[in-house]
């Protein structure tokens, strides 16, 4: 499994690449944008672990020339406190994000997290959580076996956020895959639609348990 780690700090560059070396992982490293581009042209990783603050290229375009040719999945590492360059970091491609500083533990359970999502969604119609199945080739929904009604938007809605357990899905991403051109900005329609989800679907929809907001982010169904 080759991962290819990008940044311009050498210590955490180090610390990254003994840690996953240590877990069987083959590391590729750069330490600016425009290198990351030529390692994974040159050598395509499985998985990528990217800084956003780059001396060159600012992470969300390097993201962006990754994803005109490949769907790897990319996990960003921010030391950014403002979620907007989180947001347009997800928005330009990226499956999920680490702010610095990290614990490698979780950085290592997000990067396993991403490698079943892009290994295994794809061979798995069947999604279970709680009481309820969600059978994606059947377009039908089940709660303690009793078919649940939806509506063409709820199950749109469930449908993009089931192909993607565990990822942080920005508002933005949402209302485009959903809505499509032109909603980027109706949140008033996504905060709905979310609502009438979790009231058909969460055993406490006041206090969800499996379609969980990211306060500023977007959305994360956590089955």
């Amino acid at each position: 499994m080759r991962v290819l780690v990008v940044d311009d700090e050498p210590r955490i560059l180090r610390a990254l690449r003994i840690n996953l070396a240590a877990r069987g992982y083959d590391v590729i490293t750069a330490s600016d944008g425009a290198g990351a581009l030529r390692a994974a042209a040159e050598d395509p990783p499985d998985l990528v672990v990217l800084d956003l603050g780059l001396p060159d290229i600012d992470g969300a375009e390097v993201i962006a020339g990754l994803r005109g040719w490949t769907s790897v999945p990319i996990l960003v590492l921010s030391g950014r406190t403002d979620s907007t360059d989180k947001v347009d970091a997800l928005d330009a491609g990226a499956d999920d994000y680490v702010t610095k500083p990290f614990g490698m533990d979780e950085l290592l359970a997000r990067l396993r997290a991403m490698l079943r999502r892009a290994g295994s969604v794809d061979d798995e119609p069947l999604i279970a959580f709680g009481d309820v199945v969600v059978d994606l080739a059947a377009t039908r929904v089940t709660v303690r076996g009793e078919e649940i009604r939806l509506t063409p938007t709820e199950w749109h809605l469930l449908a993009v956020l089931a192909r993607n357990p565990g990822k942080l899905m920005s508002q933005r991403q949402l209302l485009l895959e959903v809505w499509g051109p032109g909603y980027e900005t109706a949140q008033g329609n996504l905060r709905l639609y979310m609502a009438q989800l979790r009231s058909k679907l969460e055993p406490d929809p006041s206090r969800p348990a499996y379609f969980r907001t990211e306060p500023g982010m977007g959305y994360r169904f956590d089955p």
